[in-house]
């Protein structure tokens, strides 16, 4: 472990659209940030192959490039974005407290505010076929992505509220929506039940599960399994929806920080404030319901104002007077 130990105003954990955003407003701030991107610089989008609903692009943009733009954006006004992982965090419980973290096993960080962005992550079937077709005609999130496979067959894999909720959605754009679940039963409330029964061109198959997703270079078809009796069956589809949830990537802060039963940070009201003074917390890792890169994007602004606000509160800097947008 590194015997020197940087101290710095403001420290942004995690990257991808909440990130850089935050990145982008603490830098103009003059709060000079210097971000660790994680494992995944970019986050989520960069398996995305195209972007088609984020403000500003009318031509639609891939994933990547958005976060390169996104990053070359920050780094403009004087971020420095590192490549590291947080492997440890002291948050201070005082007002004005220094924050003292870890990068990497060895590098020391004493930082007066935190923003997270650490995300979370989809979870996913972990079949070799599945893996290979990520971006290629299997997605996590159907209003990303669904635009795509207007009056095309597709196949969601699910039985919650989120994979109800995404059923509907993509049977008013998709010809046929088959609906794979599990078990017997669906575990979704009685409401959005009765919205994917009641929908005409969602099929629905109970005791079922994905065998094989078949395709070379993207999606054709699906092998089902029906785990009672071990028939199978091929169906032809172009696009497969896994919505069987997400994990937040917030391991490393239990203990620290006030999390609700699933690992998502909860923040104070409408604000992006956590239970630790100076600590903040943006994007998917404290957003289960949303789960968008313009949301995500939303609460990384909120975040550096809540944290320039914080430093301004302590002294720490002079209030900005100029605009923030």
């Amino acid at each position: 472990m590194s015997d020197t130990v940087e101290r710095i105003k403001c420290l942004i954990i995690g990257s991808g659209p909440a990130g850089y955003t935050a990145a982008i407003y603490a830098a103009r701030a003059d709060l000079k940030p210097i971000m660790y991107t994680g494992m995944e610089p970019g986050g989520q989008l960069t398996t995305t192959t195209e972007v088609d609903n984020f403000p500003g692009y009318p031509d639609g943009i891939d994933g990547p490039t958005m976060m390169v733009q996104l990053q070359q954006q920050a780094e403009r006004f004087g971020t420095q974005v590192r490549i590291g992982m947080v492997t440890a965090v002291d948050f201070s419980d005082e007002v004005g407290g220094i924050h003292k973290v870890t990068v990497d096993n060895a590098t020391q960080i004493e930082a007066e505010t935190v923003i997270i962005s650490t995300g979370a992550t989809a979870k996913y079937l972990g079949l070799p076929s599945e893996q290979k077709l990520r971006g290629g005609g299997v997605s996590a999130c159907a209003v990303c992505d669904g635009f795509f496979y207007k009056g095309q067959d597709v196949a969601i894999v699910g039985a919650g509220d989120t994979a109800a909720e995404e059923a509907t959605y993509l049977a008013n754009i998709c010809n046929k929506v088959t609906m794979l679940v599990r078990k017997d039963h669906m575990k979704a409330s009685k409401a959005m039940q009765h919205r994917v029964t009641s929908t005409k061109n969602i099929e629905l198959r109970y005791n079922t599960e994905v065998d094989e997703v078949l395709g070379d270079m993207v999606v054709e078809g699906l092998r089902m399994k029906n785990n009672e009796t071990g028939e199978k069956e091929e169906i032809a589809i172009t696009g497969l929806f896994i919505a069987i949830g997400h994990k937040p990537n917030t391991d490393i802060f239990k203990g620290q920080l006030t999390m609700d039963d699933t690992g998502y940070l909860i923040t104070k009201g409408k604000s992006t404030k956590t239970n630790k003074p100076g600590v903040f917390a943006s994007g998917d890792v404290q957003d289960k319901e949303y789960r968008q890169a313009v949301t995500a994007a939303g609460t990384g602004c909120m975040a550096a104002l809540d944290a320039e606000r914080y430093l301004v509160s302590i002294d720490s800097v002079e209030e900005i007077n100029t605009p923030m947008y």
